[in-house]
């Protein structure tokens, strides 16, 4: 799923990228899809190096 995505995102940039003349509306919808997937991209990293952290939440005043 990960690599899907990069790989889509990767597309559309370069897309966006590219000195190609394409309708403004095309271009408006490129923008949008390429900040929902870097925003989709940055919310599955951060699942993955979320710590896991089990039994222990919350107990900062046993360590005073």
């Amino acid at each position: 799923m990960r690599q899907i995505i990069r790989k889509i995102s990767q597309a559309v940039q370069v897309v966006l990228l590219a000195p190609i003349k394409l309708p403004a509306k095309a271009l408006n919808v490129l923008k949008y899809v390429a900040v929902g997937l870097g925003i989709i991209e940055q919310v599955i990293q951060d699942e993955d190096t979320e710590p896991k952290t089990e039994g222990k939440e919350g107990n900062d005043e046993a360590a005073e």
